[in-house]
């Protein structure tokens, strides 16, 4: 599942390093860190991956 957004992409890669233990869980606020505790790392590795070329910085809440 690709990112929707820049910032969503952010929070993935921000979530990713702290489940790999190259960042501290306790660093990690709002999304990122729901999402490290929801998603396995090769989701998280998904969402970052995003190439992030035509994406908007964030996609607006429903």
């Amino acid at each position: 599942m690709p990112a929707k957004s820049k910032a969503q992409q952010k929070a993935a890669g921000a979530a990713l390093a702290a489940k790999r233990g190259d960042a501290k869980k306790s660093d990690l606020k709002g999304a990122s860190k729901e999402m490290e505790k929801s998603m396995s790392e090769k989701q998280l590795e998904e969402f970052a991956s995003t190439k992030h070329k035509s994406k908007p910085e964030h996609v607006a809440h429903r």
